[in-house]
């Protein structure tokens, strides 16, 4: 779970980073605005990215954080389809990662063919 969730929040850093100039370019929304609101969601993505796995909380404040992605749509329409696509992955993620931890693992038998 920590790897997937990890790497989820990762590249929702990544992305929200490179969302900044399209963002600006296309007039939705003034550079700072779009620098504010998409370098807090990356700084804040890395932090968890950090502590999910570690800590008991980091599931439950990742996915708070994904809802407030989606809520960061109001300042920068962008963050909209970005706060969706990436709150779909962070929930499948959860659930493939629980499913595989579930699973028993298959244990080698001991005679040779």
């Amino acid at each position: 779970m920590r790897r997937l969730c990890g790497t989820v929040l990762a590249m929702e850093a990544v992305i929200a980073l490179l969302a900044i100039v399209p963002a600006k370019v296309l007039g939705h929304t003034s550079a700072g605005t779009a620098a504010a609101v998409c370098g807090a969601v990356a700084l804040i993505a890395i932090v968890l990215s950090g502590v999910v796995g570690k800590r008991p909380w980091a599931l439950y404040a990742g996915s708070v954080f994904q809802l407030a992605v989606i809520a960061c749509g109001v300042l920068l329409p962008t963050m909209y389809v970005l706060g969706v696509i990436f709150a779909a992955l962070w929930f499948t993620g959860i659930w493939l990662a629980r499913k595989w931890e579930r699973e028993p693992t298959p244990t080698r038998s001991s005679t040779t063919v």
